[in-house]
């Protein structure tokens, strides 16, 4: 029988949050969670919602990104075992990423070991072992930040998300083409989905096999490439498959313009930023990433779980399920 551990959670209103906070209630774990009073995308759910969505753990308003808030409204001067974080930046914009990937997470760090804790779980991402934008290199600084703390630690980095790639569902039921970037075999990706990597997460907590490690983590089964997520999805739709090639190079002009605007309106900086995320997501593969041939691996990338994302999108057309995709849809 596992020991219950009580588990203070950051990032908890997401649909990953979400997940992971049920998976370590079935587990047993006395589990509380810090909210903002208005949470979720554009501020939503107000705090019955964010009880009724994380049902079984114990729900304060506070903020994240002020210490005071996090001693005085979340941990309240109580003991604590394990601090979970599924919090990220919304965007992804270096000053989001900066203040909520790394500055926010190293305010919950410090708060948490004054709390008795002795170990931290961490949803980072797998998009960080190439380290081309802000966010990626946020997330990297407080990984090196917890690695150092002397906290036990694992740090997960999953590959795609199932929100992250269903954002054309609704434009190939409604007849229009499925758009991918180059011949849509540039990428792949193991996706997994929030139950699976929720439960992933709250396994850490018990499995020596995964303490003090970097945990890549994907998806079960064999990687997919946009072309074949657009083949599958046609085919449930019983159609013939068709598609729409986007150049890169469109990106690159797009993130130039951008950028040369953005030296006299801020405004347009960030866009910029945001076009070089969507660029990045369109060329670089979500495997693992071999530091000596510099080529991504699929079979160097660990799979688990039992979800695929042709269940989910199977699940969206026939209305069993809907994403919640938000600021962090991307394609």
């Amino acid at each position: 029988m596992r020991p219950v551990k009580r588990v203070f959670v950051i990032g908890a209103t997401g649909t990953i949050g979400r997940a992971t906070v049920r998976a370590l209630v079935q587990r047993g774990h006395e589990v509380v969670c810090l909210v903002r009073p208005r949470a979720g995308v554009g501020g939503r759910l107000g705090p019955d919602d964010s009880a009724r969505l994380l049902a079984g753990a114990t729900v304060r308003h506070g903020d994240v990104c002020d210490p005071g808030s996090l001693a005085r409204d979340g941990l309240r001067g109580e003991h604590f075992d394990v601090l979970l974080s599924c919090l990220a930046s919304r965007t992804g914009a270096p000053r989001d990423a900066w203040a909520i990937d790394h500055q926010a997470h190293l305010h919950a760090l410090a708060a948490a070991q004054r709390a008795g804790v002795t170990q931290m779980v961490l949803l980072s991402a797998l998009c960080v072992q190439k380290p081309l934008l802000a966010f990626q290199q946020a997330k990297l600084a407080f990984e090196a930040a917890l690695i150092a703390s002397g906290l036990r630690y694992s740090i997960v980095r999953p590959t795609a998300f199932f929100k992250s790639l269903s954002g054309q569902v609704e434009r190939v039921r409604r007849g229009q083409p499925f758009l991918v970037f180059g011949d849509g075999t540039l990428t792949a990706c193991k996706p997994i989905s929030d139950d699976d990597l929720g439960d992933y997460l709250a396994g850490c907590l018990d499995d020596p096999g995964r303490h003090d490690r970097v945990l890549p983590i994907g998806g079960p089964g064999a990687a997919i490439t946009p072309r074949q997520q657009g083949e599958q999805l046609f085919a449930l739709l019983g159609r013939p498959p068709r598609f729409r090639q986007v150049p890169v190079a469109l990106l690159d002009v797009i993130i130039g313009a951008l950028g040369t605007a953005g030296r006299v309106l801020p405004s347009l900086a960030q866009k910029a930023e945001l076009a070089r995320i969507g660029r990045y997501y369109a060329t670089e593969s979500m495997l693992v990433l071999d530091p000596v041939t510099g080529r991504y691996d699929a079979d160097a990338t660990p799979s688990t779980g039992s979800q695929t994302l042709f269940d989910h999108y199977a699940a969206l057309l026939s209305g069993a399920a809907a994403d919640e995709r938000g600021d962090h849809a991307v394609f």
